[in-house]
């Protein structure tokens, strides 16, 4: 029984990966595409830095959470 508890924990834990990574997939391409529209202004390596870094994130959240998932359903 503490195992099956254990699963859902883990399951419950890599869908709010996936559920929190919804967001980033939409905001790193919209702050990439502000940043070379303003491609001359001052802050524009910061920008296009920031919507990288949003981009990562996103990548590694997803990452996580399928490998939590993955853990859960099929053990370790």
């Amino acid at each position: 029984m503490e195992h099956n508890h254990t699963n859902r924990k883990l399951l419950q834990k890599g869908v709010f990966y996936l559920a929190s990574t919804v967001p980033l997939l939409f905001l790193g391409p919209i702050v990439i595409y502000n940043a070379f529209t303003n491609q001359n202004h001052p802050f524009f390596y910061i920008v296009l830095s920031i919507g990288c870094i949003i981009c990562l994130l996103a990548m590694f959240l997803i990452f996580r959470g399928l490998n939590n998932i993955m853990k859960s359903i099929f053990g370790n």
